[in-house]
């Protein structure tokens, strides 16, 4: 059962399409490490082992096809889904049964992939925690695995699947990977619907995956979205380091995350340059901040005007927060975004990609907060596929890693650097 629950999502599509393995006996070793770790980790706001087993059966008698059939996989509770509660992370929504599927959803049946079931989400996508804990931190010393796509993030770090869908908003894929020591794809804006996706701020949410290598990340999205993301690196290929504007909230683990990064993009044989930010990108991480309140203020005006008394605190002071942002400050904060994306576009003229810090270090302890995704907002306003690689372990002795960001739409390039990397990272024992 753990030689199985440890193959790769395309070692297990393979071989279940050899008749080398069947899907049934694959759902068995994700469900026993589930009973295994769950009592501790808590990824799961729903989990159903019976309607699980009955999709593997369908598999193994043909029934069900795609490029995924019979790999495992985990939903954030944000998307909807027909046959089991949708809550959003909210008590408003307790014992809700959407309709229809996500689009996300629907793909991922299409694709022939065997959903256990709905992994926890804080609050609305935002920064209320669920009851989710860390699994590389010990027992005894719980840490948060960040927010929003906490149980996704967590359930693939404990082995219990080797994909989980994800949404990100502001950091939401790339800083519980961060913490969780997976990998975490985020592709460009707009490449995977959102319709059935809770909404939040449509200019930002993005479905992406956390997953545990490049490679299936890079296999589950292409097979959704119907597009090859499979590439070669150019030779000399050009890396770009970018401190952010945000370099001071960088810890010493993730400086040296991220200069470990250069050194081993170096070593593969890529030109390293410092990248210099313009200068009006001191804003975007506000703008961002910006964007995401308006949009959300107004995303939520149905449950604000029935339900606000069960909103959490942390939520409703988000909302209370988001009534400074008028119509004239939303606009400016797209205009910025508009320039600043065409100014990452002529920067992207002299490097492929680029690297920049995931986090401000390792996961923080305790289960009251998700962390800060500071090194997150502006990549996510900009729209960019951004690929967070784990990069070994900070002073403590948990996860750090770095973020791969490539042009929007270059998402096949950002996945070929950030499978370098990784594989850099493996061979110097620098992997999650």
């Amino acid at each position: 059962m753990d030689d199985i629950a440890r193959l790769s999502a395309r070692q297990i599509a393979a071989k279940v399409a050899a008749r080398e393995l069947s899907a049934e006996a694959v759902v068995r070793a994700s469900l026993a490490r589930i009973a295994a770790a769950e009592p501790q980790v808590r990824a799961w706001q729903h989990l159903d082992a019976s309607l699980a087993l009955a999709r593997a059966r369908e598999v193994d008698r043909g029934t069900v096809h795609g490029a995924l059939a019979g790999v495992p996989i985990g939903v954030k509770d944000l998307m909807d889904t027909t046959d089991m509660p949708t809550t959003y992370g909210s008590p408003i929504y307790a014992g809700h049964r959407p309709t229809v599927d996500a689009a996300c959803v629907a793909a991922c049946r299409d694709v022939g992939t065997v959903i256990l079931g709905k992994t926890v989400s804080t609050e609305f996508a935002t920064f209320q925690p669920g009851p989710t804990r860390n699994p590389r931190a010990p027992a005894d010393r719980p840490h948060t695995p960040g927010g929003s796509s906490s149980g996704s993030a967590a359930a693939v770090a404990a082995g219990m699947v080797p994909l989980a869908l994800g949404t990100q908003t502001a950091g939401s894929i790339v800083r519980p990977a961060a913490y969780c020591g997976v990998v975490g794809y985020k592709p460009t804006h707009g490449l995977l619907p959102l319709a059935g996706v809770k909404a939040l701020s449509p200019s930002l949410d993005t479905v992406g995956v956390l997953a545990r290598s490049v490679d299936d990340a890079g296999f589950f999205i292409g097979a959704l979205a119907r597009l090859d993301l499979q590439a070669s690196l150019p030779a000399g290929y050009r890396v770009g380091l970018c401190h952010t504007p945000n370099w001071e909230r960088a810890s010493g683990d993730a400086r040296r995350a991220f200069a470990e990064a250069g050194r081993l993009f170096g070593g593969a044989g890529a030109a390293v340059v410092d990248v210099q930010e313009p200068d009006s990108w001191a804003g975007l991480t506000q703008a961002q901040i910006d964007v995401m309140g308006y949009e959300a203020l107004a995303a939520f005006a149905p449950e604000r005007r029935t339900y606000a008394g069960q909103f959490s605190a942390a939520f409703a002071a988000f909302l209370q927060a988001a009534q400074s942002v008028d119509g004239r400050r939303f606009a400016d904060a797209q205009r910025l975004a508009e320039q600043a994306r065409a100014e990452l576009a002529t920067l992207f003229r002299t490097v492929d990609v680029m690297v920049a810090p995931s986090s401000e270090g390792e996961a923080p302890m305790g289960l009251d907060a998700t962390g800060n995704p500071v090194f997150n907002r502006m990549w996510t306003l900009l729209g960019v596929p951004c690929v967070h690689v784990p990069l070994g372990r900070g002073a403590t002795g948990l996860p750090v890693g770095v973020t791969v960001i490539g042009p929007r739409w270059g998402d096949a390039l950002a996945l070929a650097a950030a499978g370098q990397l990784e594989s850099g990272a493996r061979a110097a024992g620098l992997g999650g």
